[in-house]
């Protein structure tokens, strides 16, 4: 997809009433738009919200995509927000709403019910049973193939345009316990791979900002006032657990640095490698 002062090309650009100044993005955040499925619906929607809402660009399931908000200008897409030491994601990045009516209940009869009362087929529109620590549990729709399609397209096309661009990440990772999109059936971690030629970028950023242990045999015991803790894919309290270690265990520790002021090591358990709180990790002595 190419690009021309700030518009995307080839696709229609249905000016939105709520757009801010300019604004220099460094990261693409994904929402779902938890509405109707209808062609048009959410983004007739957006492009007059109240409140100052706004997005970037609206993807429909059948893939095709309108633009709303110029690249350079900010939209009101991402509300109450934090990115890595920073509040007001708005201003600092677009914004991509991708038609999904979000989490839906058990209607029975093998239907899944939205919060708009709408029932879905479960069988026909790929709908599972999903829990996460970030969203919880829900019944949840797949994204369709041409959505997923299109979506690579549109960011493959940005990120060749905007040289500020260095992120994607989803709307319950910037805003963690208030927002649940993208929802769990998001292939976000491909996604990103795809199009940044890495899997995880805060994961390579802490790799880079920390050290390896001075030996190679260092090992820790858990020691946690709970049951478990946390083993998180970067040294961050944002919403990213990949599995819990039981109070009492012994790992190997494979780095440590100091993040925001605490110290964290990267150690190895389960068949994962993943980063807990030092403070509640005792040194193992070992004997000679």
């Amino acid at each position: 997809m190419k690009f021309k002062n700030h518009i995307a090309q080839g696709i229609p650009f249905d000016r939105a009433q709520n757009i801010g100044g300019v604004i220099a993005p460094t990261i693409v955040v994904l929402h779902d738009t938890a509405g109707r499925l209808e062609h048009g619906n959410s983004a007739n929607y957006l492009r007059t919200a109240p409140r100052g809402v706004s997005v970037h660009f609206i993807l429909e399931r059948n893939g095709s995509i309108s633009q709303q908000v110029p690249t350079n200008r900010r939209a009101g897409h991402a509300g109450t927000s934090h990115y890595h030491g920073r509040d007001g994601v708005n201003d600092f990045s677009i914004g991509i709403e991708i038609v999904n009516p979000g989490r839906m209940t058990d209607a029975g009869n093998g239907k899944a019910r939205a919060w708009y009362k709408q029932e879905f087929d479960i069988a026909e529109f790929g709908v599972q049973a999903v829990t996460t620590p970030e969203h919880g549990s829900g019944l949840w729709m797949d994204y369709t193939e041409a959505q997923v399609e299109a979506l690579e397209a549109l960011l493959n096309g940005l990120f060749d345009y905007i040289p500020t661009l260095t992120d994607i990440t989803s709307h319950w990772y910037i805003s963690p316990g208030r927002k649940v999109d993208t929802n769990p059936l998001f292939p976000l971690t491909q996604m990103r791979a795809r199009v940044l030629g890495r899997d995880d970028a805060q994961s390579a950023e802490a790799d880079e900002a920390s050290a390896p242990t001075q030996h190679e045999d260092e090992m820790v015991a858990i020691t946690v006032p709970g049951d478990t803790l946390n083993m998180r894919r970067w040294p961050s309290f944002n919403p990213n657990v990949i599995s819990t270690i039981t109070d009492g265990v012994v790992v190997p520790v494979i780095r440590e640095g100091i993040f925001d002021g605490r110290a964290w090591l990267k150690v190895r358990h389960g068949g994962l490698e993943g980063w807990i709180v030092k403070s509640h990790a005792d040194p193992i002595i070992q004997s000679n």
